[in-house]
């Protein structure tokens, strides 16, 4: 089995973290491939950042996902995830909505820590897309400015440990969604020190995504993941051109 996992992000040590946590999360003969978007931002904070995330993803995916049996959009808030389903022949999964079915598996009421506060609405409206609002506790997020967005567990590993914490004891969360890629493996390195259950987005999004291959679904020829109908357009890149014509 081959995962493609696309970095909706320009950071590349965000992609190596992504990198290596969906590798030791992977099974035994999964094969990881991650991509960093070619522009975009250094992390995604706001609706308008997810929109250029979201196109950054839908180029890669259409320059690269032939040959893989499913594509992890590996940002918290998941930019561009559901567009990719219309178009894509392949399993499509991101790490917000893994890892809250991993949390909804864990407990009734989950609470998200973040890496900023300006980030916490647009993770609320991706909560409440996924029709999860009565199931979230709270969203909480450091409020330092982030220096080296690829050295936030260590720069700011014990304020995440203390918001989890408040997490659990202010907001009654029964399971810690630890958000965002340069979260990756937090959740295993803390495993044990947190008075509840935590999850990690990639290494949730890696076994749905191989569980979701292994289930050998299908696609959707109708309704609302149905391919977008053939209409002419300009502008295009040849690779999304391509990837509309093929779609049906």
């Amino acid at each position: 089995m081959k995962l493609l996992l696309i970095n909706p992000n320009i950071s590349a040590s965000v992609s190596e973290l992504i990198r290596a946590e969906a590798e030791r999360s992977a099974s035994p003969g999964t094969e990881i491939e991650v991509l960093t978007a070619p522009f975009g931002v250094a992390y995604i904070e706001t609706r308008f950042e997810a929109m250029i995330g979201a196109y950054a993803t839908a180029q890669l995916a259409a320059e690269h996902h032939a040959g893989y049996d499913a594509v992890v959009v590996a940002a918290f808030g998941d930019p561009g995830l559901n567009a990719l389903r219309e178009v894509l022949p392949c399993p499509v999964t991101g790490l917000t909505e893994a890892a809250l079915a991993s949390a909804c598996l864990l407990g009734q009421r989950f609470s998200i820590v973040a890496i900023s506060q300006r980030i916490r609405a647009w993770y609320r409206e991706t909560v409440s897309a996924y029709g999860l609002d009565g199931r979230l506790a709270s969203i909480r997020g450091l409020d330092e400015p982030l220096a080296d967005i690829g050295n936030v567990q260590g720069d700011q590993g014990e304020r995440l440990v203390a918001l989890a914490e408040r997490c659990v004891d202010e907001d009654g969360a029964d399971v810690i969604v630890l958000a965002g890629a340069p979260l990756a493996g937090l959740a295993r390195s803390l495993r044990g020190r947190l008075p509840v259950p935590s999850v990690d987005g990639v290494s949730s999004a890696v076994h749905h995504a191989e569980t979701l291959v292994a289930l050998q679904p299908g696609r959707a020829q109708r309704g609302s993941f149905a391919p977008p109908p053939q209409k002419p357009n300009e502008g295009l890149s040849p690779a999304i051109q391509a990837l509309l014509r093929q779609a049906r």
